[in-house]
């Protein structure tokens, strides 16, 4: 399948740690659209372990270096807005449960009232048990005397 010509698509979220399912996501993807921009979104509500750059900054070293169509950045606000700055039309969401699937359905239905289209990608049945959430507290326990 080739990409939708001169397409640029928005992969955010706050990636805290960037998963095996958050790559996955990027791989297909980037297969899709001409261009993904994983965006690292500052969310005041949340308490990541670690500052947006330095996140971004693994992001970037868990990316290939042949995939020149993948460009990682940083964004506080909306998402939306962050799109029409850079003149997406996609934000790629990740769904694993149908939990996350109603969660999603509200989200894209203000994206798509102020222009920007969502497509869902169902996470592999391997990966539909990761989560960042997971993850931080595997870590946690491991570095735990």
């Amino acid at each position: 399948m080739a990409p939708a010509r001169g397409s640029l698509a928005v992969y955010p979220g706050t990636f805290d740690p960037f998963t095996a399912g958050h790559h996955d996501l990027v791989t297909r993807a980037r297969v899709l659209f001409d261009r993904v921009i994983v965006l690292l979104a500052v969310n005041a509500e949340k308490q990541p372990t670690a500052e947006a750059t330095a996140r971004a900054a693994r992001v970037r070293d868990a990316m290939p270096a042949a995939w020149g169509n993948v460009e990682v950045d940083t964004w506080t606000g909306l998402t939306t807005a962050y799109c029409l700055r850079r003149g997406a039309t996609v934000i790629v969401r990740g769904v694993r449960t149908a939990a996350d699937l109603r969660y999603e359905y509200q989200l894209a239905a203000m994206n798509e009232h102020l222009g920007i289209h969502t497509v869902w990608l169902p996470a592999r049945p391997q990966l539909a048990t990761t989560s960042s959430t997971v993850a931080r507290a595997y870590r946690s326990a491991q570095s735990a005397p």
